[in-house]
């Protein structure tokens, strides 16, 4: 069986496309817009990785994570945003919530390599 990926970001163009590229290398993508959505789909399957935006509409991403993080403690997170960041501060503000802090303007094949150094390849 293919391992499963959350996706968290409330645009939709943004979900369609991570999506896309990552269900075709393979993984079973669960794509949510919202944080009652995101716990659900916790809740109803565990994901390998959960891939969230900093920033949505009606909450925080950081949010998100740590109350995912309550349920499933040990899963890796991406945090895929468009806020452009410093690595460094990242890594000391968010890096114990995160397993890795990509651009949304960075290359798809650069989340495609992330995903698969965190989890492995789909299958």
């Amino acid at each position: 069986m293919s391992k499963n990926i959350l996706h968290i970001d409330d645009e939709e163009p943004i979900r369609a496309i991570v999506a896309d590229v990552l269900a075709i290398h393979g993984y079973r993508m669960r794509s949510v817009a919202t944080l009652e959505e995101a716990l659900a789909a916790v809740r109803a399957e565990a994901p390998d990785l959960i891939i969230s935006d900093l920033q949505l509409q009606a909450a925080d991403g950081l949010e998100i994570i740590a109350q995912l993080h309550a349920i499933r403690q040990w899963t890796p997170v991406i945090l895929l945003t468009g806020v452009l960041m410093d690595p460094k501060i990242v890594r000391e503000t968010v890096g114990a919530q995160v397993s890795a802090y990509m651009e949304k303007t960075g290359p798809l094949s650069a989340v495609v390599a992330e995903v698969q150094r965190l989890i492995g390849p789909a299958q």
